[in-house]
């Protein structure tokens, strides 16, 4: 159901959608590098609060778990309240989450804080995907979502610089106190530029939403904990429940007619699923490889949080230089070949990393490989978005959205969860019982001691792997799109052919699948007759044939059954009239517009159509008639 102030609204921006995504673009940026600005000062709040490493990785994953679990059911809300509402509703709690973190004085009211402003940031992205879908036509969108997943991409690798910058000068509570001037302009844009779009009066799925939920809530937890845990039977008892509670999630979806939270007919394209499996992995990778960096960085080379985050400052650049060159891309191709460059370049660039990262590398050596990293991410985050989102129909732009959405972050949490499992281990393994020598304390800065940086490398080293291993997934997935690759080229072909352009070789058109009665099919293209159309003569009712009902476009003069032509009429072929041709009986050509005995105005009157499809009988294994110029030929 929409209201007539959406309606309104909405017509009165369509014709300048990229005011409004550029307002939503600010705070969906603003999020993404609160996702990975925490990295680069985990070191720094671990010595301030004096936490563990299992600890301090749940300032990240907190955040990641409060986004991912709210997202499935935000996509819904939008489609419900409108998604400048629900946009503008996320934005508020994430910025007053913003402020609650800065004055937090414990690592569990941090993590609170955390979770909620996850959660506001989960309301949030939806809207902006869904808002994309709704106001831009479908040959401008592909340049719109180029434009959202570069922000994607771009925000997730400046946030580590951000960071740095920020802990350096005015101290880690600074990572978040900087949200709130940015949150108060993205609100005031947003109400401004952001359309109200019409809404749509259905149910909610409740039970979908305790069921999404609590899956990932469990799951995630599971994952997190195990390590620390030493994979008690608790824990396995957790994550069993996770799997189930999604499980009977995915299993209600399917027989729930009514409203379902996420429409599984959606995983129907192939492009939307596929693409789905692709963010996840870019998600997992992304947020994987932050934190063996950060630590390399800081505890082994010694840099200060901002240098550590200019060391991946060539990700950015090259990132967000190349990302609006493969927006043009898009717009002309199918992204298809982009994504596997992608995350080939994505599982090189990493494994490269994972080689270069001891002791006695020296920097510089460290660029290029960033460079690659950069590339990596511009030929995967754009092509991804605009794949996934093509086919999404508007009115379930919002549970695309939010399906969409809740896989990127469902990635981006286990890329957390699982990367701290596997360096807890690998540091236990090559730190045997060193304890806590490992964690930065006392007044001598964040560098380990010199006897314990080789080993230390090694983990973040072998740390790096997990990564990359995970990228080859990606590409594997990039070759199972190629088909839908090939199938896009020849829709597009056919979008930009238009009507009756499969008519311009000049030669018919045959289904070889009909019988007897089969026809040719073939366009007129003659000059119209000058002559004006009498008003005196009504025209003849349709004349139904086996195959079809042929409307008449001039007046004819009707012709009993079994009574002959007159003399010298050729046999007509055109709208107005269609008679069998007897076996033998050569082709002959439609009348020329003139007099014709018998029919008031001297026949043809307005002469034959410019353009009209015709259809003429012939029997099988007869030749169709040769074509010219002027129109069908004659035998």
């Amino acid at each position: 159901m929409s209201t007539a102030t959406g309606r309104e609204h909405a017509g009165s921006l369509s014709a300048n959608p990229w005011a409004a995504l550029w307002a939503m673009m600010l705070g969906f940026f603003m999020i993404m590098v609160d996702s990975t600005i925490v990295a680069v000062a985990n070191p720094t709040i671990m010595k301030a609060l004096q936490i563990g490493y299992g600890t301090v990785v749940w300032v990240t994953s907190a955040y990641l778990l409060g986004y991912a679990v709210v997202l499935l059911v935000a996509g819904r809300l939008g489609d419900r309240f409108g998604p400048k509402n629900l946009y503008l509703v996320g934005l508020v709690i994430f910025t007053v989450a913003s402020v609650w973190c800065g004055l937090a004085g414990s690592a569990a009211m941090l993590i609170t804080a955390r979770m909620v402003q996850g959660v506001g940031a989960g309301i949030l992205t939806p809207q902006t995907l869904s808002t994309i879908t709704r106001i831009f036509p479908a040959h401008r969108r592909g340049a719109a979502m180029s434009m959202w997943g570069a922000t994607a991409g771009v925000a997730s690798l400046i946030g580590p610089l951000v960071g740095g910058l920020l802990v350096d000068s005015l101290g880690w509570q600074w990572i978040f106190f900087v949200n709130v001037p940015v949150g108060v302009i993205a609100v005031a844009l947003a109400v401004w530029l952001v359309p109200v779009l019409p809404i749509r009066d259905q149910r909610f799925d409740l039970i979908g939403v305790a069921l999404s939920g609590a899956g990932m809530f469990l799951l995630v937890f599971g994952l997190q904990e195990g390590q620390s845990a030493h994979w008690a039977p608790w824990i396995w008892a957790v994550l069993v429940a996770g799997v189930g509670f999604m499980t009977a999630f995915v299993y209600w979806q399917s027989i729930n007619r009514h409203a379902p939270l996420v429409p599984l007919s959606i995983f129907g394209d192939r492009d939307f699923s596929l693409s789905n499996i692709g963010v996840a992995i870019i998600s997992f990778a992304s947020t994987a490889m932050m934190l063996p960096l950060t630590f390399y960085a800081q505890l082994v080379c010694g840099l200060s949080p901002t240098r550590s985050a200019l060391l991946i400052a060539p990700v950015a650049i090259a990132s967000g230089v190349l990302a609006p060159i493969v927006g043009t891309f898009i717009d002309r191709t199918h992204p298809v070949p982009l994504l596997g460059f992608g995350f080939s370049a994505l599982a090189i660039s990493l494994t490269w990393i994972s080689i270069e990262l001891n002791p006695a590398t020296p920097i510089w050596r460290l660029v290029l490989p960033f460079i690659v990293l950069g590339v990596a991410n511009a030929f995967i985050w754009s092509p991804l978005a605009a794949t996934a989102t093509r086919n999404l129909p508007h009115e379930q732009a919002g549970a695309g959205s939010g399906a969409y959405n809740a896989t990127r972050q469902l990635g981006a949490v286990l890329g957390s969860a699982g990367m701290a499992a596997f360096m807890t281990s690998r540091i236990g393994a090559e730190l045997p019982g060193s304890g806590g020598a490992a964690h930065p304390t006392g007044d001598e800065g964040l560098q380990l001691p010199e006897f314990l940086r080789g080993p230390f490398a090694a983990a973040m080293s072998q740390s790096m792997l997990l990564p990359a291993f995970i990228a080859l997934f990606g590409v594997v997935a990039s070759l199972f799109l190629v088909g839908a690759a090939q199938g896009w080229r020849r829709e597009a072909g056919d979008d930009r052919r238009g009507f009756g352009a499969g008519d311009d070789t000049g030669e018919p058109e045959f289904d070889p699948g009909l019988d007897d009665d089969a026809y040719v099919e073939y366009v007129l293209c003659r000059e119209p007759d000058p002559e004006p159309r009498p008003t005196a003569v009504r025209p003849a009712p349709p004349i139904e044939t086996r195959r079809s009902v042929v409307e008449p476009r001039r007046p004819v003069e009707p012709r009993l059954s079994g009574e002959p032509r007159h003399p010298g009429e050729p046999r007509r072929v055109g709208p107005g009239h269609i008679e069998p041709r007897q076996p033998g009986e050569p082709w002959r050509a439609a009348p020329a517009a003139g007099p014709r005995p018998g029919v008031p105005g001297g026949g043809a009157p307005h002469g034959p159509q410019v353009g009209v499809r015709q259809r003429v009988p012939f029997r099988r294994g007869e030749t169709a008639p040769p074509r010219r110029p002027g129109g069908p030929g004659a035998s």
